[in-house]
Parts: C-alpha cells; sequence; structure tokens
C-alpha cells in the first residue's frame, strides 16, 4: 500500500476537526457516541484519512463496550 505524505494544514482540510482531533493527535470518541451508530446498516466503513476499506457492516457486534465492535476486517 502506498503511503500518504500530507502536511498538518492538508489533514486539517481533508479531515472534519474531530475526525483530525481523533485520527491524528491521538484522540478517542467517549464511549456510546459514535457517530456510524450501533445499529447495523449494509455496506462496509471506509478510513476518514484513505477511504481504504475497514470493516464489512455484516461482521458487526455488539460488545457493550460503547463503541462499534467487527469481528472480521475487509
Amino acid at each position: 500500500m502506498e503511503k500518504m505524505y500530507k502536511t498538518e494544514q492538508e489533514w486539517k482540510a481533508l479531515l472534519t476537526p474531530e475526525q483530525y482531533r481523533i485520527m491524528r493527535t491521538q484522540g478517542t470518541e467517549p464511549a456510546f457516541s459514535c457517530p456510524t451508530g450501533m445499529p447495523h446498516k449494509s455496506g462496509a466503513y471506509h478510513c476518514a484519512a484513505c477511504d481504504l476499506p475497514l470493516f464489512r457492516a455484516d461482521a458487526k457486534f455488539e460488545s457493550g463496550a460503547g463503541w462499534p465492535s467487527y469481528y472480521q476486517a475487509c
């Protein structure tokens, strides 16, 4: 896979402030506040930075941890 080289200004332009905080400064979302929600949807979840598929929605399960959990990556 090709590495992505971007300046911090480019990352800030590409990502929302919340995505930037989580992806670039090692932040986390509070439990039970995930924007993808806990309901099962069809399709796949993709990386906000590079758009590669990460997890299929049908591999999602309720772990009780407050964040989406998946048993298999794409």
